[in-house]
């Protein structure tokens, strides 16, 4: 009976530093996403491409799309508002907003600061996709395309190859800058006429 009681408190006493060690290694994978995650958005927001380039040296795919918008962030003078809210959606991809001030809005005339989440995948120590998105609102939305139907002089050859490695971010930032200025103008215009 002894060694039946004996036999039964070291499976349990196994089973224990299984789950134990199980536990605390998700723990580091989460630590060590989290990481990644920060040196990421370190080097992004560093404005040197060589060391956004050398962090995602294993996303390929990612780097065209990325490495224009680090550009065009420079050029829309992004400054971190916050960047306390990312959490480990599960040991392989860390969600990452990032609220910024920028020159967007600012031309907008509106005080808001948009969010941009990075979704970075990370897969035995190395991020090997990022993707983003916005809480853009519909406003910039609107003056977007007013920019490209009204003031398509202001974007349509520098915008080429946007979002895909495009060679010109800064110029095609500062053209919808620009536009964004006409189109509140316009709507000013209009509502002093009413």
């Amino acid at each position: 009976m002894n060694r039946l009681i004996n036999a039964l408190r070291i499976e349990l006493c196994l089973a224990a530093l299984l789950v134990v060690g199980c536990s605390k290694g998700k723990q580091d994978n989460s630590a060590n996403a989290i990481r990644l995650a920060n040196q990421f958005v370190d080097a992004f927001y560093s404005f040197d491409r060589d060391s956004l380039q050398s962090i995602l040296s294993e996303a390929r795919e990612s780097q065209p799309n990325i490495l224009y918008y680090q550009k065009w962030a420079e050029c829309g003078n992004y400054r971190i508002i916050d960047r306390t809210k990312y959490f480990v959606k599960n040991d392989s991809i860390v969600m990452f907003p990032v609220t910024v001030e920028d020159d967007l809005m600012k031309a907008l005339e509106i005080d808001f600061h948009v969010t941009d989440t990075f979704r970075i995948a990370i897969l035995r120590g190395r991020i090997r996709s990022v993707e983003t998105s916005s809480n853009d609102l519909a406003i910039y939305h609107e003056a977007k395309e007013w920019v490209k139907v009204n003031r398509p002089d202001l974007v349509a050859i520098a915008c080429e190859g946007i979002w895909n490695g495009g060679p010109t971010p800064c110029e095609c930032l500062s053209g919808f800058v620009a536009g964004f200025r006409n189109f509140v103008k316009v709507k000013k215009s209009a509502l002093s006429k009413q």
